[in-house]
């Protein structure tokens, strides 16, 4: 989500992420270092040296909230999570100073530019930040979270490994096959600007969901019975899917719950303390009703629906 860019230092308010079909296209990522566990990298895994910025509404920053929820990481990654609503400055942090006093800001790009005074891009969220060099390490949200699996297990008060060795393979092409369909779907859907690039993107986003509905009907999870980074990936659109994506974004064929086994699995996986910590379903409806003025000029939340995500589910698949 970002309505905005950095050009020379100055934020241009504008949003332009449309080929001349009218096709969503997404940027990529600029920050691209690695934290890892023995430092090899120049930025070792340390218990208080990192703190990430996120956004509740954001899907991609909610990945590596709950990958730092699952693997007990609290207190060692600290947090700041962004004002609900993007202004025409792009992410802002209004609790910053009390938060952050060692590195008080009041918008996230000031942090880009900390880190790159010559930074021209978009600023995104999440990012992470190493305290100890004052520089991003990286804003790609797959990266991050998989570092947080993988890099920190030292510091985990966890044992479980949601990217372990013998199902890599296997996960990696999972979360590629889930990726533009789905995750980026609903954005190529709801940023189109020609009917053929929305139905184009509508088209793909629901043959997948009903492909994932009939995988789901023989296993618990994406990649078998096992949890995995794959879930935490799909989980995060599907549960913006009924409140936001439908409506706002004109995802509208059918609802997740029109899909028993979708339904089932993202109440499973909600009601999982880890991932229900990490949930504010009233942040991300003003976050993306709010915050989106060419979709929607009213900014007019809407009230619905009403979703129980702690009903009970039907799943009977063994973990």
């Amino acid at each position: 989500m970002a309505l905005g860019m950095l050009v020379k230092g100055k934020w241009i308010a504008e949003r332009n992420d449309q080929d001349r079909n009218g096709k969503f296209q997404e940027k990529p990522t600029t920050f691209r270092d690695r934290v890892t566990a023995d430092g090899s990298s120049g930025f070792k895994a340390e218990a208080g040296r990192y703190h990430l910025y996120v956004s509740l509404a954001c899907p991609w920053a909610h990945r590596t909230l709950i990958m730092r929820e699952l693997k007990g990481l609290n207190d060692t990654v600290s947090v700041l999570i962004a004002d609900i609503i993007l202004g025409d400055r792009g992410w802002s942090f209004s609790q910053a100073s009390e938060a952050m006093p060692d590195n008080p800001i009041q918008y996230l790009q000031e942090i880009y530019l900390k880190a790159d005074p010559k930074f021209t891009g978009r600023v995104t969220v999440p990012v992470l930040w190493d305290k100890q060099k004052q520089t991003i390490v990286n804003n790609d949200s797959l990266e991050i979270m998989r570092m947080l699996d993988v890099e920190f297990e030292a510091f985990s008060t966890q044992t479980i490994n949601f990217y372990p060795h013998n199902l890599r393979e296997k996960i990696d092409q999972t979360i590629n096959s889930i990726y533009l369909p789905i995750n980026i779907g609903v954005y190529r859907a709801g940023f189109a600007t020609s009917q053929v690039a929305y139905e184009e993107a509508v088209t793909q986003l629901f043959e997948h969901l009903d492909r994932w509905e009939m995988v789901l009907s023989q296993q618990r999870h994406l990649c078998g019975n096992q949890l995995t980074e794959a879930d935490i990936c799909l989980f995060t659109t599907l549960y913006r899917f009924d409140s936001v994506y439908y409506g706002h974004f004109k995802c509208n064929l059918r609802r997740i719950v029109d899909y028993p086994n979708l339904w089932n699995y993202l109440k499973d996986l909600y009601q999982r303390p880890e991932f229900k910590a990490t949930c504010n379903l009233d942040y991300v409806k003003h976050g993306y009703y709010m915050s989106m003025p060419d979709i929607n000029p009213n900014q007019i939340i809407p009230k619905g629906p009403i979703i129980n995500f702690d009903s009970s589910t039907e799943r009977s698949l063994a973990d």
